[in-house]
């Protein structure tokens, strides 16, 4: 799994070093990861090859043709690079994704389990002080039902 966060420095070729736990887990025929524009967030997405089979398993549910199938080819498959590890473990950006997403210094590498986002580091903050709150307030809704639940089922 993906876990942890790191900052890294994006240097001037567009490269950052991917963190030596997520390059063992995106080991496999392909060296390196699938990364594409997040549809969840404005942040790039990535993962090894178990993720791009997740998302084309998802996309060829859909029947051809239908908007959400046409919606996902176009921002998944059709924003999707595929980033070989260079001797020293880096990856090579895009310059159309550190474009779209202001990605020009400090990055943040974020593990979410089957995936990894890299943000730029104001905009991580931003959306990690939002996700805490969001999290906080769930759970504390999620306590609340399962309280119901049990002094429902001792009733």
């Amino acid at each position: 799994m993906f876990l942890s966060t790191f900052e890294k420095q994006l240097d001037a070729k567009r490269r950052i070093v991917v963190p030596q736990e997520f390059r063992a887990l995106a080991a496999g025929p392909f060296e390196g990861v699938f990364c594409f524009p997040s549809i969840e967030a404005d942040c790039i997405e990535g993962g090894g090859k178990p993720l791009f089979d997740r998302y084309l398993g998802v996309i060829e549910e859909l029947e051809f043709g239908d908007p959400l199938r046409t919606a996902l080819e176009t921002s998944v498959l059709g924003g999707m690079a595929r980033l070989g590890f260079d001797v020293a473990g880096r990856i090579t950006l895009p310059e159309t994704l550190c474009e779209m997403f202001g990605l020009t210094d400090w990055v943040v590498v974020v593990g979410l389990g089957d995936r990894f986002q890299i943000w730029g580091r104001e905009a991580f903050q931003a959306h990690r002080a939002a996700q805490r709150e969001l999290a906080r307030e769930g759970l504390a809704q999620l306590r609340a039902q399962q309280r119901a639940h049990r002094l429902g089922a001792a009733s």
